[in-house]
């Protein structure tokens, strides 16, 4: 049979028609899914990740979420897989649709670091330790055993260090100190400097007062006073400093969520004493356990409205007009106590400086 030209032309044209609708009955259904979740994704976000050394949770729950505090919402916790929670450099994680909704699944082990397929089964054993973090432990070692926040009635019963041997002023590694306390040799202390004041700027009670890491120390010599040598010196030891028993290892792997009830509290306190607070700077707010937090809690910090004068009005010295906070940046709960956090600015979008609010993220 004979097909002309023009017949030739409009079925080419119908297949390229036929074609193009799918493609966007494809994209229409994609987008139509994202968009009957309930939980936003990141526009950006990939269909696939494979993890690598070096990543946080927090940048990967940011890849694929426009807020990365609804993470628990999408992880598929696999329970034939040891450890579901963690991840491990050279998982594979995907996005995929189940009802509707979006889920993050990991194939652990399927993939190398470097995304190369391993074509060879074999059992993995990981480490906790090579899990990922959920923020930069580098940003928050030194505050995991080493910050903390001391009472009034804590300091006075700690050992205290009243004078450092060769009549120095100041010590460091390889310097002896004689501590007053009860001590028995080999024994290791952190030796801490009590630093400042922390008080909640809402009633103006006293939260505690902030221990500066200074150095290790070991009890070389028993008795009282005790002697004491020094190492791993992070600042100048000098009288009047503590020891403090080590702490128990303290977990980095935990969920980053926003908290389950309403917490509105303020910066009181940003460790280095510097004024304006950028990314990765550790801060201190006033709220803790009795509010309800925990580590891997997110929260926003908006910078409050000042109250200016609007020169155009009628009145005599113009009316005050209290002017709207406006979202300064995010932070990440990682260390509590009764009534005070540590937390770590994980993002910032403005500067953020001390009185800063901070709540729910929204």
């Amino acid at each position: 049979m004979k097909i002309s030209r023009k017949s030739g032309r409009s079925a080419a044209a119908l297949v390229m028609t036929i074609a193009l609708a799918t493609a966007a009955s494809g994209l229409m259904a994609q987008q139509g899914a994202e968009q009957r979740g309930s939980i936003p994704l990141n526009p950006a976000h990939p269909d696939s990740y494979v993890v690598k050394k070096g990543d946080t949770l927090w940048d990967i729950s940011s890849m694929f979420l426009r807020d990365p505090w609804y993470w628990p919402e999408i992880w598929y916790v696999n329970p034939q897989v040891e450890n579901p929670h963690l991840i491990y450099p050279g998982d594979v994680l995907t996005l995929v649709y189940v009802d509707g909704q979006p889920q993050i699944r990991s194939s652990r082990g399927t993939a190398s670091a470097s995304g190369t397929e391993r074509l060879s089964p074999r059992i993995r054993e990981e480490q906790l330790s090579e899990a990922v973090t959920t923020i930069p432990y580098e940003a928050i070692a030194p505050f995991l055993s080493r910050g903390m926040v001391l009472s009034r009635n804590e300091i006075d019963d700690l050992p205290r260090s009243i004078a450092l041997r060769d009549r120095r002023l100041l010590g460091a590694t390889g310097n002896d100190a004689y501590v007053r306390g009860d001590l028995s040799e080999a024994e290791a202390y952190s030796v801490v400097h009590i630093g400042d004041r922390l008080v909640d700027p809402d009633d103006g009670d006293l939260l505690g007062y902030e221990g500066i890491y200074v150095a290790e120390g070991r009890v070389r010599r028993g008795g009282d006073p005790a002697t004491v040598v020094l190492s791993d010196s992070q600042r100048e030891a000098s009288r009047g400093d503590r020891l403090v028993a080590p702490s128990e290892p303290f977990p980095l792997q935990f969920e980053p969520r926003s908290p389950d009830r309403p917490v509105e509290g303020r910066i009181v306190h940003v460790v280095d004493g510097v004024t304006q607070i950028g990314q990765y700077q550790v801060i201190a707010i006033n709220r803790g356990t009795r509010h309800g937090l925990a580590p891997g809690h997110v929260l926003s910090v908006w910078q409050a409205g000042h109250r200016v004068s609007d020169t155009g009005d009628s009145s005599l010295f113009g009316r005050k007009v209290q002017l709207p906070d406006e979202r300064a940046g995010t932070l990440m709960v990682f260390k509590t106590y009764d009534r005070l956090s540590y937390a770590l600015v994980v993002e910032a979008v403005a500067p953020i400086h001390t009185l800063d609010n901070v709540r729910n993220p929204s």
